[in-house]
């Protein structure tokens, strides 16, 4: 049932009421398209209406109810959301908001960010989805970029992905595929206006940690590092499988690895691609590595451009005060030895511990893990664990 209390709330000068359903946050979103209420006017569990638009709503079929009866609907319903599941900025370090896991029939969009993908694998990744028993938002056609590694304008990708992320009945948001492109979108996107809908999944991996980076730092949501749609029907039938117990059963397998440097190390995941990482440095809506576990990974850079990456990324800052380093595939990089030795030479210095050849990246095999969220690295065994019901403090 659609719910409205009185316009009682003070606030810029104007009266507000509390439009709320106590059935699902769907059914809310649907009610307030069709009255024409904005969704920047989404907080948390209810939007926020001034009273001049109170009999309006009424006469569209809300039920005018007191507000502490409302909230204690809301709390019985179990859609009572805490400021803390709020999307807002939050500082390095801190374990992020989770989205819900997914479930059949979830509305999910596709969008891309970055670069053109290919149609027949982009067909074929979206059946995949269906196949999960998702309901898949067609791509939006996108006005031409001029440029072939561009998938469309930076207004238009932009714009597909605000509207996508901003649909309240939309539970997840999937790339194509990566390339390059996403950070030319980032100081194009409304972050206020991304702020007030509820948690939902970012997928993607290489260029997506641009996004990955700025929904951390600007909206504090843990986001999915895994493979884009037009990616999914390469991968291994174990990889597939990896990203959807992540999205829908909130199951992450133990990954195993190569000791590199000993040691045991806590904290949130931060990171992906390096290449895109040191690009980043210094930019707004970067999100560093402090008091986390650092997620680093690459395809088709030679040693010493990998070096540099890394020098990059070290005098940045961005790895200043890292409780560890997780390092996934470095793909097509030249011998895995000479990589395997640069990285532990150049890494050694900060410390920590760090475990190399993760099957995470630009890899056949690799494994989905959820970005904002505490793993636990041991440099000894060379594994690493992310357990998603755990939650500590900070």
């Amino acid at each position: 049932m659609i719910l409205i209390d009185p316009p009682q709330a003070a606030g810029y000068g104007r009266l507000w009421s509390h439009l709320a359903s106590d059935t699902s946050y769907d059914e809310l979103h649907a009610f307030a398209r069709a009255v024409g209420i904005p969704a920047r006017g989404f907080d948390r569990d209810h939007y926020d209406v001034p009273a001049d638009h109170y009999d309006r709503v009424v006469e569209a079929g809300a039920t005018p109810i007191g507000s502490r009866e409302l909230v204690r609907r809301l709390h019985a319903a179990g859609l009572r959301r805490r400021k803390s599941d709020a999307l807002r900025p939050r500082r390095p370090g801190r374990t992020l908001v989770l989205p819900r896991p997914l479930r059949p029939g979830d509305r999910v969009a596709v969008v891309a960010p970055s670069g053109p993908a290919d149609p027949e694998r982009l067909a074929a990744g979206v059946e995949i989805l269906e196949e999960w028993g998702l309901v898949v938002d067609p791509l939006p056609g996108l006005p031409s970029a001029g440029q072939p590694w561009l998938a469309g304008s930076d207004e238009g990708r932009a714009d597909a992905l605000g509207r996508a992320w901003t649909d309240g009945e939309v539970r997840a948001v999937f790339a194509t595929r990566g390339g390059f492109g996403s950070q030319r979108l980032l100081d194009l996107l409304d972050w206020p206006t991304l702020a007030q809908p509820g948690p939902a999944w970012l997928v993607g991996y290489s260029d997506i940690t641009a996004l990955h980076q700025a929904f951390a730092s600007r909206l504090g949501v843990a986001t999915a590092h895994g493979p884009g749609v037009a990616t999914l029907p390469q991968v291994s039938d174990e990889a597939r499988e990896s990203l959807r117990a992540l999205l829908f059963d909130g199951r992450v397998e133990p990954l195993a690895g190569l000791p590199l440097l000993p040691g045991e190390a806590a904290g949130p995941l931060v990171g992906g691609n390096l290449a895109v990482l040191a690009a980043s440095a210094g930019t707004p809506g970067v999100h560093p590595a402090r008091d986390s576990v650092a997620l680093l990974e690459d395809v088709n850079e030679a040693p010493y451009r990998l070096d540099r990456l890394l020098t990059q990324l070290l005098r940045s800052g961005w790895l200043d005060g890292v409780r560890g380093v997780a390092l996934g595939r470095f793909t097509d990089c030249g011998d895995p030895g000479q990589v395997r030795e640069l990285l532990r030479e150049r890494l050694a210095p900060l410390g920590v511990p760090v475990v190399a050849d993760l099957p995470v990246g630009h890899d056949d095999e690799t494994r989905s893990l959820v970005l904002g969220r505490r793993v636990l690295l041991d440099g000894r065994s060379g594994r690493v664990t992310q357990d998603l019901a755990v939650s500590p403090a900070g």
